[in-house]
């Protein structure tokens, strides 16, 4: 009589990246000026650019609970493909899923008000994230303990040093 359906279980996979790529174009000369760009064309030089791959056919899967953290030279491509998993850059070809919210870490600081003090900012940036008051709530002094500022709550950013903004650098 009822069709009772079986609820889906969650994805055990967080983040699902197939064969994503992603490159940029770097020009070899400088134009800075609109009249540059209008010279050029009148005279029938254009630009001339390199292909830079940043990221090439990379692919590897996250399961819930695991952590991320990506390695490698500078101009290796970390930070463009922590943008494209976080949607900040769309890849040129693969794909990337994403089950659920993630909080990528793409720069030390960035979202932080040196003018607020740390619970005020881990306040902002909890209702940023989308959490509930109770969420945020539930968390707080687990947050504060994970970066051992207990005693620095009440004080605002711009007076940390740069070891309290990355404490687990210690």
């Amino acid at each position: 009589m009822f069709d009772l359906k079986t609820p889906k279980q969650p994805s055990e996979d967080a983040i699902i990246v197939t064969n994503v790529s992603k490159h940029f174009r770097i020009p070899h000369e400088k134009k800075t000026k609109l009249f540059e760009h209008v010279a050029g064309t009148l005279k029938g030089t254009t630009s001339t650019y390199e292909e830079f791959w940043a990221v090439k056919d990379v692919s590897f899967t996250v399961k819930r609970g695991e952590t991320l953290g990506i390695i490698g030279e500078n101009g290796s491509g970390k930070s463009t493909l922590l943008k494209i998993i976080a949607g900040v850059y769309a890849p040129d070809s693969g794909t990337v899923k994403v089950n659920g919210r993630i909080a990528p870490f793409l720069e030390l600081g960035v979202g932080f008000n040196p003018e607020l003090t740390a619970e005020d900012n881990v306040r902002l940036y909890g209702a940023i994230m989308g959490m509930s008051k109770k969420q945020m709530e539930d968390k707080f002094e687990e947050i504060f303990e994970f970066a051992e500022l207990s005693r620095f709550r009440n004080m605002k950013l711009k007076n940390f040093s740069s070891w309290m903004y990355a404490p687990s650098c210690k």
